[in-house]
């Protein structure tokens, strides 16, 4: 494995090839310090079951970073809080359902604009919480 890889700092993902949200999301990784491996495919749904997370938290690409899977536009800074504090059985970070002003999901009509939405902590048995919240920005 490349060094790079062993670091906390690289960021492994998958999307399809014609996502543009998910290219501005890698794009928001790379500008906060990571270094991203990106993989087009014609489905993400086997790569997020390989990294244990369910199907229900799915969103439009998953990663792998540090060993936790992360689901959709989570803000950098929740991934690098997530690699700071490293919560055994964990299975990763999640941001369902694309909310409309998360990294990589803002809108060029509505600068600014945010939906109120939450990072959710997915856990091995299956239980969820926040683990950050974002409020709405009108």
């Amino acid at each position: 494995m490349p060094a790079a890889q062993q670091s906390d700092n690289f960021v492994e993902v998958w999307k399809t090839p014609t996502c543009g949200c998910c290219a501005d999301w890698v794009t928001h990784l790379e500008e906060n310090g990571f270094t991203v491996k990106v993989n087009n495919v014609n489905n993400t749904d086997s790569f997020r079951a390989a990294l244990g997370m369910p199907q229900s938290y799915g969103s439009c690409h998953s990663a792998c970073v540090g060993g936790y899977a992360v689901e959709g536009h989570v803000p950098a800074a929740d991934i690098k809080k997530l690699l700071t504090e490293k919560p055994e059985g964990v299975v990763g970070l999640s941001v369902p359902a694309m909310p409309m002003g998360s990294p990589g999901m803002e809108h060029p009509d509505y600068p600014g604009k945010r939906a109120e939405y939450d990072v959710l902590l997915v856990s091995k048995q299956g239980e969820v919480s926040s683990f950050a919240h974002y409020d709405a920005v009108n």
